[in-house]
């Protein structure tokens, strides 16, 4: 599984130094550094401790061979690089299947920090969660950790969404009937000796350490000297204080006992689709193709549908009207879905209106989305959107056409869809577009990009020349003459700025996607992800509110 970052920089030949291939080997080399955790020491150190890392316990714990994806790999990549950095902000998040049970796996990183919860730790565990939740998924904690990082303690601690939600989000999930189980590994201290205790299902190991104030607090506290063991081990919670029901000796004792338990779950129904599986028309090779990494370039989303649906087929829906968006029904490895895609072909509006450009969503192409998806919804079909969006049009005539006013009833369709949505950023995921088109705000089961995705409120480019002709403006207000080098510096520093906060990996390293994919394993990935998504077909009330008409 590919989960890795994009150069924000135009992409022409897949061969160049700045092809898609180029920039795919750039997010493997680096994906690679941050799945080493905190490094070989650290790990040499947890294997002295005769405990597995993060990553060896989930191989241990997953069915082997079958679909393994992870979510926000990217996780803190540059954001706490004053502390040392939090590769994976410290916690591994995980899909797949234990004894073919369909399960998300959180696993602290004890080589990273000994485990301390950063804020976007918090946010990586509240994600699984939600996913958790969204889909009816079992959630496996297997908890290794020291707690809150200090330094940053009044960012974690106190807010709606900071460490508490996680304990509350426990207690929920277990009302909603959500199984959790967690396996203490090692550290579980302070408040966050609440996680594993509000599960349904604790196991622990030996050598591991639950309480709220370990041996050096006890005795700063009250004056008692008292051993790690004695305070909290896993005899004392299993003889005395009866908080945990499993005592393991070690971690693969543990994580054998988790998998039979987890194998007497209700076993996940087989999927019944209507069609075998059909090979796609075009190979994943071919989701290499330049044209689809250049921001510039026309190109025929219909190519790309090719190498995703099954047969390459597309029951396109209303496809001479608003065709910067191309809505239809087709086949993802035997599941039928709706689909919506950003075409990026240049077209003139029927009855010689005017020219409507690719990546732009009009008034036409924004009442045919709308009407496709209260379809889906209504036939109960999951769907797929792809993004490659720079905006809604603009101008005096839009304006006049009504363009808020039909943006706003895709917002609002989008916004009260209840069936299984799964988003993936191909190229541009600019501004309102990005909203429309199910953005993260929009609560799509899931969201993945290309490496050569890009995700901001403008393209770098007219957001740096926005924000230079801003920076000259006050410059003048105050009296001050600018010569042609300091324009140019300011220039240079603002198109760096943006350039780098377009870049998907900037995107991917605050969680705002999942996971950043190898296009080639696209159809494989969505195939994946849906395959999870649809595992609560549970329905809901259709309603759609006021609709602006």
């Amino acid at each position: 599984m590919v989960a890795s970052p994009v150069n924000s920089a135009a992409h022409v030949d897949s061969n160049s130094a700045s092809g898609p291939r180029a920039v795919l080997a750039e997010i493997l080399r680096e994906e690679h550094v941050i799945e080493q955790g905190g490094g070989a020491d650290a790990v040499a150190r947890q294997h002295a401790k005769h405990r597995m890392t993060a990553r060896e316990r989930i191989d241990a714990l997953l069915d082997p061979g079958g679909f393994r994806f992870e979510l926000g790999l990217w996780a803190g990549r540059g954001v706490y690089d004053e502390w040392g950095g939090a590769p994976a902000a410290g916690v591994i998040v995980t899909l797949g299947r234990v004894a073919g049970r369909r399960v998300i796996v959180v696993a602290n990183d004890a080589t990273v920090k000994a485990g301390a919860c950063f804020p976007l730790t918090i946010k990586k565990i509240l994600r699984a969660q939600a996913i958790a939740a969204e889909n009816r998924l079992p959630i496996v904690y297997l908890v290794d950790s020291s707690g809150v990082f200090l330094p940053l303690q009044d960012e974690v601690f106190p807010d709606a969404d900071d460490f508490g939600r996680i304990f509350r989000n426990n207690a929920v999930l277990s009302a909603q009937g959500v199984p959790q189980y967690a396996a203490i590994m090692g550290n579980c201290v302070a408040g966050g000796a609440y996680l594993p205790v509000l599960c349904d299902t604790v196991l622990m190991t030996e050598g591991s350490g639950l309480y709220l104030a370990g041996p050096a607090l006890v005795k700063a506290a009250i004056g008692q000297e008292i051993s790690h063991d004695e305070l909290g081990g896993a005899r004392v919670h299993a003889a005395l204080s009866g908080t945990i029901d499993y005592r393991e000796p070690d971690d693969a004792s543990c994580l054998a006992r988790l998998r039979r338990l987890l194998a007497l779950l209700p076993a996940d129904l087989a999927r019944e689709h209507d069609a075998a599986p059909e090979p796609a028309a075009r190979g994943p090779e071919s989701l290499l193709n330049p044209a689809f990494a250049d921001p510039s370039a026309q190109f025929d989303v219909h190519d790309l549908l090719a190498a995703i649906l099954d047969g390459g087929r597309l029951d396109e829906y209303k496809a001479e009207f608003g065709r910067t968006l191309v809505c239809g029904f087709g086949r993802l490895k035997g599941l039928g879905i709706g689909v919506v895609a950003s075409q990026r072909l240049r077209f003139r509006a029927e009855g010689n209106g005017p020219m409507q450009f690719g990546g732009v969503v009009y008034g036409d192409s924004a009442d045919k989305a709308a009407r496709f998806v209260l379809e889906c919804n209504q036939s109960r079909l999951p769907i797929l959107f792809i993004q490659d969006v720079v905006g809604f049009d603009v101008g005096r005539d839009a304006e006049r056409s009504g363009i808020i006013r039909k943006g706003a009833k895709l917002v609002s369709a989008v916004s009260n869809c209840t069936t299984p949505r799964i988003t993936l950023i191909t190229g541009n995921s600019f501004g309102a577009g990005h909203y429309a088109l199910c953005g993260r705000a929009f609560d799509p089961r899931f969201l993945v990009a290309w490496p050569t995705a890009r995700y901001a409120v403008m393209g770098a480019r007219q957001a740096a020349r926005t924000m230079l002709d801003v920076n000259i403006a006050a410059l003048k207000r105050q009296g001050r003459p600018i010569d042609e080098a300091e324009l140019a510096a300011m220039a240079a520093a603002l198109t760096k700025r943006y350039d780098e906060e377009t870049d998907i990996r900037h995107a991917a390293a605050r969680l705002w996607v999942d996971a950043i994919i190898d296009p080639r394993r696209t159809r494989d990935v969505l195939a994946g992800l849906f395959d999870f998504a649809t595992s609560n077909r549970a329905t809901s009330p259709i309603t759609t509110g006021v609709f602006q008409v």
